[in-house]
Formats: structure tokens, sequence, C-alpha cells
């Protein structure tokens, strides 16, 4: 069971980045303490390993359940609720489907993804059907997982909008859990990995929404701080989620809050024999939020974009066609060749190591 079987420890010989532990129930009451850590580790590195009272630890265990039995359907059955090659991100998504470099080399990863307006409206579709393993699940799991992440998210994210000078309820108006957005569930297995080549799982991005709630218990998740010329681990805790800001809030914040670059590699060591599972969940804004800085209702955010290049927080699109842009650009079917690569880009500010 992935989210109960005993892994070999984390080795003490792999470069590790230092998170910030950040505990929710002192941000929900208000430590202000607390309020500046999350603060600090929003606008600096942009990750922090948070929420070590965040309260979804059964939900965590139950929503791993649920997707170790769905992965292990037969990929006949599994492939009737793909993601398909259109910007989709609700659904399975196979191995192989994705590319991970400028060369066009296929993944190994497979995931499934559950809408939020899907769960939220079950049993009636708002997006597309899942596979029985979720729908059996959908009330007693999948539910209460989604209900309490965005719960979770959200008050995080009322706090980071008291800090940009925003206010009260600016971002939460763009986040309305009623209406339809690309927030979601994701359940994620990579292979094991006993080669002596270290195949990337997840190439080098930065995520796509606004906040995003993580849970794993292998290494394999690796940053690359603002200037740094190195990648390094983070380390997992036990109990403890890995929160980070995603394209959106950056954007919102005029850069003053960090999307930072990441990517997922084997796990390190003896981790790397076993299957490594992750369960993330996304919140993204409202599909037809207009994606900008939010110069006119923040002094903090207009004075951070003038010292920015021209344009950089103006994209032009909504919340959905961001999402569906670094969707779409991800997949092989859509892969031309290295020209076409940084298509899938985000909000990246630091060059890429060579290694």
């Amino acid at each position: 069971m992935p989210g109960l079987t005993s892994f070999p420890p984390f080795p003490d010989d792999v470069p590790t980045h230092p998170l910030l532990v950040v505990d929710y129930q002192l941000v929900r009451l208000g430590d202000e303490h607390e309020i500046e850590k999350l603060w600090k580790a929003a606008t600096e590195l942009g990750f922090w390993t948070s929420l070590k009272n965040h309260g979804v630890d059964d939900e965590v265990s139950e929503m791993f359940e649920m997707g170790r039995e769905t992965i292990a359907l037969p990929l006949e059955e599994k492939l009737k609720f793909e993601q398909g090659d259109d910007g989709t991100s609700f659904g399975y998504k196979a191995a192989g489907s994705n590319t991970i470099d400028k060369a066009g080399t296929r993944d190994v990863t497979e995931f499934l993804n559950i809408s939020k307006d899907d769960a939220r409206a079950w049993p009636i579709p708002v997006h597309r059907t899942y596979p029985s393993t979720v729908n059996e699940r959908m009330e007693s799991t999948v539910k209460p997982f989604i209900q309490k992440s965005l719960a979770i998210n959200h008050l995080l994210i009322d706090v980071l909008n008291d800090k940009l000078g925003l206010p009260k309820g600016t971002l939460a108006s763009l986040h309305q859990p009623g209406e339809n957005s690309g927030c979601a569930s994701r359940c994620i297995r990579a292979p094991p990995h006993t080669e002596l080549e270290r195949k990337t799982f997840l190439p080098a991005h930065t995520d796509f929404g606004s906040l995003s709630f993580l849970h794993n218990r292998l290494g394999g998740l690796q940053v690359l701080p603002l200037g740094a010329e190195r990648w390094y681990y983070i380390k997992p805790l036990s109990g403890h989620a890995i929160c980070n800001i995603g394209d959106a809030l950056n954007i919102f914040s005029g850069g003053i809050l960090r999307s930072n670059i990441h990517r997922v590699v084997p796990p390190p060591g003896e981790q790397a024999r076993h299957e490594r599972w992750s369960l993330v969940f996304f919140t993204r804004p409202n599909d037809v939020v207009e994606l900008r800085a939010l110069t006119d209702k923040s002094q903090m955010i207009a004075d951070a974009v003038t010292r920015a290049p021209v344009g950089k927080y103006e994209p032009g699109v909504t919340a959905k066609d961001w999402l569906i842009r670094r969707v779409k650009t991800r997949r092989a079917r859509h892969w031309t060749g290295p020209e076409n690569w940084n298509t899938r880009e985000g909000t990246e500010d630091t060059p890429l190591p060579q290694q």
C-alpha cells in the first residue's frame, strides 16, 4: 500500500535544500511568527515543508489506495479515460504520453487527475467520467480529500492576500469553489529505477496554477533555488505536506510570490528500488479569470511590476487557456522537435544548470 509501506531511509549523502516548516494550525489561528515564516518561504524559494498539523493524513492514505487500485486496472480499461491530446487536464495519463526533454524522450510515469468540479457535482459529470475504482470512492475518499485540500489552500491564499496589501477577499474572488476551474487531485506512480542512468520522471517546470499541496513518501523531488547552479533534493518529512506557489499567484503578485522551478528524478539511494507514489492537489484560478498582475489593487504589486520587464506579468490569457497550453505542449503527439520545447514554459526565472 503506497500510503503505508515502510521504505529505506532517505540517504544523508545527497545535496538537499532545507525548507521552512510552517504549522498550519498556527497560521489558521493568526500566529504572526508563523505567518511571517509562510511569507518568507513564499517570496524567497516558493516552497515550504508545511502543515504538520494539516489534518488530512487519513484522506491522503485513502487516496493513495484509490490511486493504486486505479493504476492496477488493465491498460485497455484505463485508456477509456485517457486525457487526450487537446490540453484536457482531467483523467488518466498513460506512461509515454508526454515528452521530458528537447530530444522528445517519452516519460515513464502514469497518473490520474480528478477534477474538483466533477467531485463537487458528483454523480453528474462536469468535465468527464472516471474509472469504477474512482466512482466507488468518490463520496468516501475523493470528495473529502478535495474539500479539505481546498480549505487549506484557500486559507493560505487568504493570508498571502493580506500580506500583498490586497483588499480582503481579492484572491478568494478569483478562486471561487463553486465555479469551474482547473483544480484537481493527482495520484502519480513512477516505476522502480535500477538503471545506472538516472532518467528524469518529470522535467524542470513551474506549476501551472496557484498553490500545490503535495504528499509523498520517497525522495525524488528537486528544487532549483534562485541563481543556483545545481539541483537540490527535498527530503520528505513524515506527517508533513510540501506546498509551493504556482504561476498564477506569481503573476497576480507581480513576481513577489515565487513559482519555483522543480523537477522529479528517481529517488536517491536504495529508495530508487521502490515504486514512487505521490499525491497532490492543485488549486487553480477559475477558468474565466484573466492572468494579470493586480497592480490596480495593491501598491506593493504595482511597485514590483515597475521593476520587471514590460509585459512580464500580463500574459493576456485566461487561467483556462494557460492550463490548456501547458498541458497540451507536453503531449508527445505535439512534439515536433527541439524548436518547440520552449512553448511549454511558465514563469521560470532561473537558467537551468547543465546537469
